[in-house]
């Protein structure tokens, strides 16, 4: 039996979307591959925890699973279907077995079972049952035609500029085939490319599956990204702060000149807008920065001395609405 998602992640069925995401990079930076080289068991986690964040971070996912379990997930589930055949039981249920006229099953809606099922040959409980499993995928009949191959999933793991950026990568499949992937600008943690016909053969001369890359992202020493925006830490000189001035900013496009207001503070910030993280089709977003104050590292008396003159000159308490 499959765990539970939410023992997964540790997060109890009604956490919010904060809390999960919180989970997730949590568990995602103690477990990732690159911090536990060759354990399989940990790599065997750090996989099960990813696939629990990408079906408890997707609503629609989410719902099918909270309603049905892993049955919910599976390709080609219809929980309408499934929903009105756990009425029918349940009405068979309470009747004692079967009803209806002519010997056809119906709910409460006067809809016909058989009907609804698209016809299952009579009014036999156990064909009722084939169809059931049908809905979870279970079905015993063999499919006809060829089959795609079995979809594959493997970890990428990327530094932060080539992720905004976007990037191409040599790799290798389980099998020894050199693939070239194209990981598209914007790529964030968990991100999945797919990748046409690199997947599993098929077994009776269908296509090959896909090969699915979940990408992971290195953290960078300065930037940080929340959705497409950026933020980044300037520091600026004591004079650059009282008089203003105008400094250089790296940005995913390069360098941007920006203007220090006068009077800047430590904390106070600047957006420069469509400088943050492009995707297609989107609109970019933009990026935040924040100015630090650097006081003088000179220690010499004549340093001192000015710092004495200017905090005479400044009889305000920086701390008067400070409030708990």
């Amino acid at each position: 039996m499959a765990d539970d998602l939410y023992t997964v992640l540790g997060v109890p069925k009604g956490a919010d979307t904060d809390t999960i995401k919180k989970a997730y990079r949590k568990l995602a930076q103690k477990l990732h591959p690159d911090k536990n080289p060759g354990n399989k068991q940990i790599e065997a986690r750090f996989k099960a925890v990813n696939n629990a964040y990408n079906v408890l971070s997707d609503d629609s996912k989410r719902k099918l699973y909270d309603e049905f379990g892993e049955e919910g997930l599976r390709e080609g589930f219809d929980p309408n279907r499934v929903r009105a055949y756990k009425q029918w039981a349940s009405q068979q249920g309470a009747r004692g077995g079967g009803g209806g006229h002519g010997g056809a099953w119906t709910n409460s809606e006067g809809v016909r079972i058989e009907d609804l099922f698209g016809g299952i040959g009579g009014n036999s409980a156990a064909g009722v049952g084939d169809v059931f499993g049908d809905l979870f995928g279970r079905s015993r009949r063999q499919p006809r035609g060829p089959m795609k191959g079995q979809d594959l999933e493997s970890q990428v793991t990327i530094d932060f500029v080539s992720a905004i950026n976007g990037a191409t990568m040599d790799l290798r499949t389980d099998g020894g085939r050199a693939v070239t992937v194209r990981i598209p600008p914007g790529a964030d943690e968990g991100s999945r490319v797919r990748i046409p016909g690199q997947g599993g053969p098929s077994p009776n001369g269908g296509p090959p599956g896909d090969l699915v890359l979940v990408v992971h992202v290195l953290e960078h020493p300065f930037f940080k990204r929340e959705g497409d925006d950026l933020h980044v830490n300037v520091p600026i000189t004591l004079k650059e702060a009282y008089q203003g001035a105008k400094v250089r900013v790296p940005t995913p496009d390069g360098f941007v000149s920006l203007r220090v207001p006068e009077g800047t503070q430590s904390g106070n910030v600047v957006r420069a807008r469509g400088k943050g993280v492009a995707r297609k089709g989107r609109t970019p977003g933009d990026l935040y920065v924040h100015f630090l104050v650097r006081i003088p590292q000179d220690r010499s008396p004549e340093t001192a001395a000015l710092i004495d003159q200017l905090g005479e000159k400044d009889t305000s308490d920086p701390r008067e609405e400070l409030r708990f």
